[in-house]
């Protein structure tokens, strides 16, 4: 299968640049897997649509401030890092712009020496840098006080309020990019789904860039996925376990919840407490066992998101509902509409 068949041609006034004032006022297409219909709502409508007894699985990742701005020590030309991994004990996997200003043993200073941190490895594959951080006191606290949200280079406008590229449910910080489909959750619209019987569970993916990184050869199927790190918890696995074994449907909350739940699962769909690191890449023939309904945004033209939902239904729906809303200008990727696919 090829990278080409997942394309489709995107009008660039349809890339969402800031969030709408109101989360859940985003428009929600909903496409029937069955026949392929497509239905417009609004994304406060998925009320209606999920049922008592059913459960909806969120991602609790919380996006750190991950862009870092310094440079490299008795140096001034400015050097851009951008935390993507924590490797433990200081370590972190980066991108990092110029890469040719951070090779191997180079010593890089932010904020007056607030932070610094030496290059320990270059991956020669892909370029990324495990870079090595020294610090006084708490990293979380000192990257609040230097870094700045990591938002995609789609989007030029300064974003006013970071907490807006945060979930309202977002809990463990570690992610490098936003879940982006529980952008549209309220409380309050979280609180309606409760109290129409609906289970709520939580897992946590800490969301890398690997996901959005683009599909470079031709054939998908040569196409090497980054690992990300995950964490179901035990209450968690049995919340989703006694929905299941209870008739009621299961709802992921964005692709990085499907992924996570598709690591873990077994044949019947049953999952455990566990954590770790994953590359599950899911493109179309691949078997659903854990899911029976996606809540997702628009993704990018050949990207791995793209061939997730594509598995989910199919190559041809999937691409003729977007050609819908193309033409009805729905606004798409980060902070753009949304999609639910039942």
């Amino acid at each position: 299968m090829k990278k080409s068949d997942f394309y489709f041609d995107l009008p660039e006034r349809l890339i969402a640049q800031h969030p709408l004032e109101q989360r859940d006022a985003s428009r929600l297409l909903v496409l029937d897997r069955k026949d392929g219909s497509v239905t417009h709502r609004h994304f406060h409508d998925v009320l209606e649509y999920v049922q008592p007894g059913d459960c909806m699985v969120f991602n609790n990742s919380r996006v750190i401030p991950a862009r870092l701005m310094g440079h490299a020590v008795g140096r001034t030309t400015p050097i851009e890092v951008l935390l993507l991994h924590d490797r433990g004990n200081g370590l972190w996997e980066c991108l990092t712009r110029p890469g040719k200003k951070t090779r191997e043993g180079v010593e890089l200073t932010f904020g007056d020496g607030l932070l610094t941190a030496t290059v320990e490895s270059v991956d020669p594959a892909d370029g990324n840098r495990l870079i090595r951080f020294h610090y006084d006191g708490i990293f979380l606290e000192i990257l609040d006080n230097l870094g700045t949200m990591p938002l995609p280079p789609y989007i030029k406008e300064k974003l006013e309020d970071p907490e807006r590229y945060q979930t309202v449910y977002s809990k463990t910080p570690g992610s490098a990019a936003a879940p982006t489909a529980g952008l549209h959750f309220t409380q309050e619209l979280l609180d309606k789904i409760r109290q129409k019987g609906v289970q709520l569970a939580f897992v946590t993916l800490h969301v890398g860039l690997g996901t959005f990184r683009p599909v470079k050869e031709d054939e998908i199927t040569d196409h090497i996925m980054h690992s990300e790190f995950y964490v179901m918890d035990a209450e968690t696995a049995q919340t989703i376990n006694q929905v299941r074994d209870g008739g009621g449907k299961i709802w992921a909350v964005g692709t990085t919840a499907c992924r996570t739940m598709e690591t873990i699962a077994d044949e019947a769909g049953h999952v455990r407490e566990q954590s770790g690191w994953t590359d599950i890449f899911i493109y179309p023939g691949y078997h659903f066992k854990s899911i029976d309904h996606l809540i997702t945004n628009f993704h990018l033209p050949e990207s791995t998101l793209m061939m997730l939902i594509s598995a989910f239904s199919d190559r041809e729906t999937i691409l003729h509902a977007y050609q819908q809303a193309v033409n009805e200008e729905y606004r798409f990727f980060s902070f753009g509409d949304a999609m639910l696919l039942i």
